[in-house]
Formats: structure tokens, sequence, C-alpha cells
């Protein structure tokens, strides 16, 4: 009886608490007001693992509007974002191309809420 109540709570325990493994989900906004297309790739900075990954990155042209990314992450996982200009590297924005740069205010924690939009200024 007593391996069934130490059972019991431990399950108990395991569904109240999310695992830092558990998958969640982490919403961006980006708003390229930039006068030039740009890169976009976001960075775990726990592990290797970048979005959207394979080679690829994401596009986002001038004043097309908000483009919006939900990232599937695991919880509490910090990551960031890193633009730049396509075809040149020396305007970025947040982390820039792979993940090269330190920044301020350019993540964020997954599972614990949405990224405040950001916009791609010159």
């Amino acid at each position: 009886m007593n391996h069934l109540k130490i059972m019991l709570a431990g399950l108990l325990f395991a569904t109240v608490l999310p695992s830092l493994a558990s998958a969640a989900t982490l919403f961006w906004t980006i708003d390229n007001d930039y006068n030039r297309t740009v890169s976009l790739e976001f960075y775990s900075q726990e592990r290797n693992h970048v979005w959207p990954g394979n080679g690829q990155v994401y596009v986002i042209d001038p004043n097309e509007g908000d483009a919006t990314f939900n990232l599937s992450c695991n919880y509490n996982e910090l990551i960031c974002y890193g633009a730049w200009v396509r075809g040149s590297s020396q305007t970025y924005w947040g982390v820039g191309p792979n993940d090269s740069y330190n920044c301020s205010n350019c993540c964020a924690r997954c599972g614990l809420g949405n990224v405040e939009p950001i916009q791609l200024l010159p």
C-alpha cells in the first residue's frame, strides 16, 4: 500500500510541474521596417537547434507587415532571434547570422508567454 501512495505522489508531482524537456511553444511577431529583404533564424541557447533549420532561413520582405512564427520548443528553453540583410551580414538585428553577436532584449523563454512584437528598423 505504501508503494502505491509513493507511486501516486510521484505521478501527481510529474503532472503538476512541467519537465524541462516537455513540449511548449513560443510565438514571435517580427515586422521588417527596413528597406531591404532580411533573413531570419531563431537559435536555442541551450541545445544545438535552429529554426527553421536544415540550412534554411525565414525571409521577410520590406514593409511586408507582421510576420509571425510559432516555434515548437522545450519548456523554459532560451531562444534568441537573429536577423540580417540578405546578402550582407554587416547589417543585423538580435544575435545576427549564426548566433554571432550579443544582444539585449532579443531572447525569450519558451512556454512562458508570447514575445513582444519586434520591429527591424534602419
